[in-house]
């Protein structure tokens, strides 16, 4: 003979511990998206774009500085992952940024929330180690004056390709949450002159889910 057996909340509320048609025993909120057929994640690729829209990232930033961002949207609660910089210039070097020698004010780095406030990832990245530091050396490869340089990324010209990966730097397993209709936004400003070099960009990747 079955036991019917239920798990309550002690504290009044009412609630019950429940099992999905998965087998999944749901014992706590988590901070990401439960597993089941009722939740539709939508891949989000996203580039860090101006109010006007331009993903370019080389500008003249030294006198207005000039901001790039992916922001909350309407409806649905953004997950970022990783975000994908290119950084390519003709002769690059690590103690540079691109090919430009190490910024005076560098590129800021924040998560900005209107109502809980900034937090700033990076103050000044300058050269393209700081990037590659921030990123925690990922993807490593190539050796000494070499060492995270591909080749041939922009026409002829190398870069480096730090991919940032919000789930290793802070330990949230579905990256940095974005929350629906909110003014929540990740935020590279950038405070000098970078339209010279070859390329610069980034891309966000993670997911989206419809808020109910």
């Amino acid at each position: 003979m079955s036991l019917d057996i239920k798990i309550k909340d002690g504290h009044g509320s009412g609630s019950a511990v429940r099992v999905n048609e998965y087998g999944d025993l749901i014992i706590a909120a988590q901070p990401y998206p439960p597993i089941g057929a009722e939740v539709v994640l939508q891949p989000v690729r996203q580039f860090f774009k101006t109010d006007a829209g331009a993903s370019d990232m080389r500008v003249n930033g030294s006198v207005t500085n000039q901001k790039f961002y992916i922001r909350a949207v309407q409806g649905y609660d953004t997950y970022i992952k990783v975000a994908s910089v290119v950084i390519a210039d003709a002769s690059s070097s690590l103690n540079k940024f691109g090919n430009i020698t190490a910024l005076t004010n560098g590129v800021l780095f924040e998560y900005v929330s209107d109502d809980l406030g900034r937090v700033t990832i990076h103050d000044a990245l300058k050269t393209n180690f700081n990037f590659v530091r921030l990123a925690l050396g990922n993807p490593a490869f190539g050796a000494t004056t070499n060492s995270f340089l591909a080749s041939n990324v922009s026409s002829t010209s190398e870069a480096y390709l730090p991919v940032i990966d919000f789930t290793n730097i802070f330990g949230v397993p579905f990256g940095l949450k974005l929350r629906a209709d909110s003014a929540d936004r990740l935020v590279f400003t950038i405070r000098d002159d970078v339209s010279t070099i070859d390329q610069f960009d980034c891309i966000a990747y993670g997911f989206k889910r419809a808020v109910r």
